[in-house]
């Protein structure tokens, strides 16, 4: 992958994914691994920073003879999920304007907008650049 995931963008993903159900460390790994490129040790360190933060609570479940430690997402984790879910559509539609050729501060290109700064859809005549009908600006029309 080209672009790196930031640490706040890592904590949405986490969240998400605890938004569904609880996970354990492992699984919890492999899900987020399916859309980003991530080790298990990175994983962990976020996980103990929105556990410090009340975003997330953890307990032990046994499972084939030992504890497997399962994350759940608190009351305030779900807050903090859909503030950073907002957000994200937000920037998602900024960066995809930007991307596809739409600079800020331009309108969307719905087809109608233009129509009347279209000269030869509103019968006037359009000129070639050097013509004799042009009045000596090189064919430009404003």
């Amino acid at each position: 992958m080209a672009f790196q995931i930031g640490s706040t963008l890592l904590d949405a993903c986490v969240l998400a994914v605890l938004a569904d159900g609880d996970a354990y460390g492992y699984r919890l790994t492999q899900q987020i691994r399916e859309v980003v490129e991530i080790s298990e040790s990175t994983l962990y360190p976020v996980l103990r920073r929105l556990q410090k933060d009340g975003a997330v609570s953890s307990y032990d479940q046994p499972y084939m003879g030992r504890n497997r430690r399962y994350y759940k997402l608190t009351g305030k984790g779900l807050e903090l999920f859909e503030g950073y879910k907002e957000e994200w559509i937000s920037f998602r539609d900024r960066i995809d304007r930007l991307m596809m050729g739409q600079m800020p501060g331009q309108q969307a290109d719905n087809h109608t907008d233009c129509q009347a700064e279209r000269p030869e859809q509103n019968g006037d005549d359009v000129t070639s650049p050097g013509s004799d009908t042009d009045g000596g600006k090189d064919g430009i029309r404003l």
